[in-house]
């Protein structure tokens, strides 16, 4: 999928909404919990519910890797249902990879062409040779942690070094590599006032934005700082939308929760044209 295929999705449904599918079985309605795959039926009533209002799908892999060959099996069923059914939605494995070379080409292999996701976000700790094995495939994006929507963020991403601080050097840097043009990056929503200076650096990116809901990000400053000309958002909320209800009307409850955030996003979209 190539990012102006985004931006036509973004245009057409008026929603620059990303649905994370973080699946925690202590945290499913009950009367799903003794179904065959509980993790999958959760999954695809939620993709049901919402796919009209939103234009991408993240599976964080750790809630998945977390129930061991069962939930490995549910992210299969769960990528494969939706490159069967919704193709025109950007998929992104939240795996947060990132290691040597020969490794990194590995991992790459099992997410792209294996399981088949549009994306994959990897840590750019390790620097370019861990990253370009990603790069290297043709219609497929990786997304570099560049700011994170944690605490710990301030740790390390905002030291200084020399003039820039750290994530603005992994930024500038990130823009040599090789296929650098399949780049894109996470920026958390609660990091949202640092935006204007990351547009500077990478104007026409698309940005990954966590943080909205839950983690108390504000969607009117995300937007008001980083939207470019072609939107150039992707604005991610996981627990705010799965978790609206734990009953058996959870699937409309999660629908109504997207509904408000796509509302938001379209009201924001048609001011910027006027």
């Amino acid at each position: 999928m190539h990012s102006k295929q985004i931006t036509e999705q973004i245009r057409l449904k008026k929603s620059f909404l990303c649905v994370g599918l973080d699946v925690d079985l202590e945290k499913i309605p009950k009367h799903l919990v003794d179904l065959e795959d509980p993790i999958f039926a959760f999954n695809k009533a939620i993709i049901d519910a919402t796919h009209d209002l939103c234009v991408a799908y993240k599976p964080n892999t750790a809630f998945y890797e977390a129930y061991g060959i069962k939930g490995w099996k549910a992210l299969n069923k769960t990528i494969d249902y939706l490159n069967s059914n919704f193709p025109d939605h950007f998929t992104i494995a939240d795996a947060k990879r990132g290691d040597i070379g020969n490794t990194s080409s590995r991992y790459a292999k099992a997410f792209f062409e294996d399981l088949g996701f549009d994306s994959i976000t990897v840590a750019p700790y390790m620097g370019k040779d861990s990253v370009e094995p990603f790069l290297a495939y043709k219609g497929k994006y990786t997304i570099l942690l560049a700011l994170t929507s944690n605490e710990g963020a301030f740790d390390l991403q905002t030291k200084s070094i020399g003039s820039d601080s750290l994530y603005e050097e992994v930024i500038k840097v990130s823009k040599g590599w090789e296929n650098s043009e399949n780049l894109m990056y996470v920026v958390g929503a609660t990091k949202a006032e640092f935006l204007a200076d990351i547009r500077k650096i990478i104007p026409d990116s698309f940005l990954l934005v966590p943080g909205v809901g839950a983690q108390g990000g504000s969607l009117e400053e995300v937007c008001k700082y980083g939207m470019n000309n072609d939107v150039g958002l992707l604005v991610n909320s996981s627990r705010g939308i799965l978790y609206a209800s734990s009953g058996t009307d959870f699937e409309e409850a999660a629908r109504q929760k997207a509904k408000q955030l796509q509302s938001q996003m379209k009201s924001i979209l048609e001011s910027s044209l006027e």
